[in-house]
């Protein structure tokens, strides 16, 4: 599994645009997005976690997960008002900085420096689907589960298993069989 994509400088460094940012304690099990929705909001981590999944045929799909320090969007939809393909969830109580479309673009557009930034962070959430959809074709459940244990951590401790199982791509079970073994 890829390592998760880096943080974001903290956004005390962005004291210029901190006015754009609300705060928000958001409870555990919050749809932020729903697949088929427009974005219309960008979300930056203060604490918590949360999760990217789709329904594929009325199964829950998991395929990222985001911690203190990141940022999370649905960025095609956020910068290209498409519909979302996939929901944000919060995993545990969050404390979110929000920002509107309408605001981050007028950061964007006023700052060269944020643009930078931003485009940064865009491209290593490229790598790090990219690392992701090779993972999923060439290795093995069990080689998937051994590389997210050494890449990251955090979410064995913080995330439920049904929901790991999801992101590796296996049943619940077989994630059993997989940490049973070792």
């Amino acid at each position: 599994m890829p390592d998760l994509p880096p943080e974001l400088p903290e956004l005390s460094g962005w004291s210029e645009f901190s006015h754009l940012f609300k705060y928000q304690d958001i409870a555990a099990k919050t749809i932020l997005l729903r697949e088929g929705e427009i974005s219309k909001k960008a979300y930056y981590i203060e604490k918590g976690c949360i999760r990217l999944w789709f329904n594929n045929d009325g199964k829950e799909v998991t395929f990222q997960f985001f911690f203190e320090g990141q940022a999370v969007s649905s960025i095609e939809s956020f910068n290209g008002n498409h519909e979302s393909v996939f929901n944000i969830e919060t995993i545990e109580p969050c404390t979110l900085r929000i920002i509107t479309k309408k605001d981050f673009q007028m950061m964007l557009d006023t700052s060269p420096s944020m643009a930078k930034t931003v485009q940064e962070h865009i491209f290593q959430r490229l790598l790090f689907y990219q690392h992701l959809f090779l993972s999923r074709i060439k290795d093995n459940p069990q080689k998937r589960y051994e590389e997210l244990i050494k890449s990251q951590p955090q979410i064995l401790q913080r995330v439920p298993q049904h929901y790991i199982a999801s992101y590796l791509g296996i049943t619940p079970v077989s994630l059993s069989r997989i940490r049973n073994r070792r």
